[in-house]
């Protein structure tokens, strides 16, 4: 080869070629005579924007026939998946693309570029883009499987962002990994490293809106309405973000009912404050949900550059000139390929995933990844390891002390505080088996990245304001799967409820009020009238009513009161909103109108076959199965059914009716369909027809459950291998 073209800047890697049978780029010159024109431009970009940059060694030769001399020659090809720059996540993505495309040429690779639709959550709650959010994940991992096997890439440098779109890509990556392991294909396995997206600053409420709101609430006392005033309240101590914005707009509505505001002026406050949430730079949000949840799981699985994990900012060249040089010295070591690493690192994952309190998505993700990557993991696995050996909450995000995800960027970025590593290590000193020896792609393995960590948080942090704590603040943490006796499994955000709120709900009988979708149960939520539409509920005896009083407490004869007083605790059932029926969307308003309601909060739970925004708190039940569209359960329950919640024993089972007011605690039996069998066709019925809202090419038809995932069947089907050890 020529030592002109084939020039290699780094010389730690001026003999890396990769070790494979075949070399496609040689055996079919097609992909050598399209490809190295796109490699060039990129490249000539790259030169253009780091040419002023102190310390930048150029790139020396990138013609056409340099770079047909590395594809021909077994050079690294490296892919560098970007987002679209329609989504806050990957604004700055394409000057950090080009830093990298220029560290992999000058490492003797060859670097490429494609980007993925990246839909964000918060765009799409609350109207019909939220059935298409879950099934974009699906679509996700198919492109960059596609993509990435199409064009014969050996690794990945992922520009990991929010929502679905880690899990879509890695998902996409470890099939691609599965299948070159076939021995008929003689390929190099894949090595993929991702460097999350930077956190998105918190806004403020403007001090002139702030006024508006105290106005607000100044009417909603004196009309009376002391709740909706304290609610508003509760929701500015927040920072100021997508999230919080949907709960004023909950609360706005409830007010326009009482006939405090008007429409034009809920709008403009709406306004004010939709124009102070989000920083120019972009980035994931600062709430703990499925953006950092995601963040949270790649660099548990091993996946993320530790100085790039929390990142406040587009990372400097030398950071990305970093990142690319661990990625490099794994190739041709197979230990570190993206499915043994995966595979080392899941247990790792589920036990951080726990201890964080992050998002109940991940209960879907998780799976997914694995699945793609051709293990037989389901939520039953997820248990398993979970129950294995408890793990504490060690995890004191606020978004309303200042300990949200962007201030622990700062402590990160200070020192204090070296993210996941300082989870492994607070985890390991409290006794919770982690998986030291797993690699990573630091290119060695936990234990020794830890080995010099003395201190997980440094002295110069105090503990109450630390993100990570050395000191357990609960016991209890994570997401449980609970069973019951009208369904197999669902999940429950424990992280989500305080200590005082599970305590509370542990053995209280909840009264059924049903929905079919999300919209019907946001407008009662938000009805001034919902206290006297609940005590119509059917079945509403006074015999009943002396049995919840022996079972939930309190003495209140008047049916307000023993709301209030949680004598008469809800289950706001959401059935219909499952992968196959709608395609599992987010029940986030109503999730955010319960919370953020400060008597419903107190006493009532939501249950759903959808799914909860990561962002989620209180008793937020999701993931049921089977789901309602598939015959579940949770399809036959009504207005009026008893549910028994045990959260020390992970059930919620249908209680006898007749039972109960024998004051015997005993779970129905029998199937619920058969009884009402008339009912469950009409809502069937009502389901499929509800199905034409959503574009017949993102049905989530042909997949698998929540339990294992909501994968392609295909998928399913291969995912045969058992977790080694």
């Amino acid at each position: 080869m020529s030592a002109v073209h084939d020039h290699v800047i780094n010389p730690e890697f001026a003999d890396l070629f990769i070790e494979e049978e075949t070399n496609v780029y040689r055996t079919c010159i097609q992909g050598l005579s399209n490809e190295p024109i796109c490699v060039r431009q990129v490249l000539a970009r790259a030169e253009e924007l780091l040419s002023g940059e102190d310390g930048f060694e150029g790139l020396g030769d990138y013609s056409q026939t340099a770079i047909v001399e590395r594809l021909a020659t077994g050079r690294p090809r490296v892919c560098i998946i970007q987002g679209s720059a329609d989504h806050p996540a990957h604004l700055l993505d394409h000057e950090h693309m080009l830093r990298a495309s220029a560290r992999i040429w000058q490492n003797g690779g060859v670097p490429f570029t494609f980007g993925v639709p990246v839909i964000c959550d918060g765009t799409a709650q609350n109207n019909i883009g939220q059935s298409y959010s879950l099934a974009s994940r699906n679509h996700t991992a198919t492109a960059v499987n596609i993509n990435f096997e199409g064009h014969s890439y050996h690794a990945a440098y992922v520009l990991s962002g929010c929502d679905k779109s880690p899990s879509g890509i890695l998902s996409g990556l470890a099939a691609a990994d599965r299948a070159r392991r076939a021995p008929e294909r003689g390929a190099a396995p894949v090595w993929a490293t991702f460097v999350p997206s930077h956190v998105l600053r918190g806004g403020t409420i403007p001090a002139d809106t702030r006024a508006k709101l105290r106005a607000l609430q100044d009417r909603a006392e004196g009309a009376g309405d002391p709740q909706l005033s304290a609610d508003i309240e509760e929701n500015c101590k927040y920072i100021l973000q997508c999230a919080s914005d949907e709960v004023f707009l909950g609360h706005f509505e409830r007010a326009i009912g009482k006939g405090l505001m008007e429409r034009a002026e809920a709008d403009e406050l709406l306004n004010e404050l939709a124009a102070a949430s989000c920083h120019e730079k972009g980035g994931v949000c600062a709430f703990n949900g499925t953006g950092n949840s995601s963040r949270t799981l790649v660099s548990a699985l091993g996946l993320a550059p530790q100085e790039s994990e929390l990142l406040l900012d587009e990372p400097e060249t030398a950071v990305v000139f970093r990142n690319v040089d661990h990625l490099f010295r794994l190739f041709n070591k197979p230990e570190f390929a993206l499915c043994d690493l995966l595979a080392r690192n899941y247990a790792n994952a589920v036990r951080v995933h726990n201890a964080t309190g992050s998002s109940t998505n991940l209960m879907l993700h998780i799976p997914c990844i694995m699945r793609h990557a051709g293990y037989d993991v389901t939520v039953a696995d997820y248990e398993r390891v979970r129950d294995a050996h408890p793990v504490p909450d060690i995890f004191a995000h606020s978004l309303t002390e200042d300990r949200d995800t962007y201030t622990l960027g700062q402590q990160a970025k200070a020192g204090q505080v070296r993210g996941m590593e300082s989870i492994f290590r607070v985890l390991g000193d409290l006794g919770v088996p982690m998986d030291l020896d797993a690699p990573t792609v630091m290119g060695n393995t936990w234990g020794m990245r830890i080995a010099n960590l003395d201190k997980p948080v440094s002295d110069d942090l105090p503990q109450e304001k630390s993100v990570i704590r050395t000191t357990p603040i609960r016991d209890i943490s994570g997401t449980d799967v609970l069973r019951g006796n009208f369904f197999s499994k669902c999940a429950l955000k424990v992280a989500g409820m305080a200590t005082e709120q599970y305590n509370r709900f542990n053995g209280r009988v909840f009264l059924v009020r049903y929905y079919e979708n999300e919209a019907d149960c946001t407008r009662d939520l938000l009805s001034a009238d919902l206290a006297q539409s609940l005590g119509q509920l059917p079945g509403l005896t006074p015999e009943l009513f002396e049995k919840l009083r022996k079972t939930n407490g309190g003495s209140a004869t008047d049916i307000e009161t023993m709301i209030v007083d949680g004598t008469l605790a809800f289950a706001f059932v959401i059935a219909g909103q499952g992968p196959k029926a709608f395609g599992m969307p987010e029940m986030f308003t109503p999730g955010q109108n319960l919370r953020h309601h400060g008597i419903l909060e107190r006493t009532s739970i939501l249950m759903t076959d959808g799914r909860y925004s990561g962002v989620s708190k209180g008793a937020c039940v999701g993931h049921v199965t089977p789901e309602a569209f598939e015959g579940g359960g949770i399809g036959t329950l009504a207005d009026g059914d008893l549910l028994w919640v045990q959260l020390d024993d992970h059930r919620i089972d249908l209680l006898d009716r007749e039972a109960f007011l024998r004051g015997e605690m005993k779970p129905a039996e029998g199937a619920l369909g058969q009884a009402r069998s008339e009912l469950v066709k009409a809502r069937r019925d009502r389901m499929e027809h509800r199905r034409l809202q959503v574009a017949a090419c993102s049905l989530l038809d042909h997949v698998t459950d929540a339990e294992n995932g909501i994968v392609p069947d295909a998928v399913d089907s291969r995912a045969v291998l058992p977790l080694p050890g």
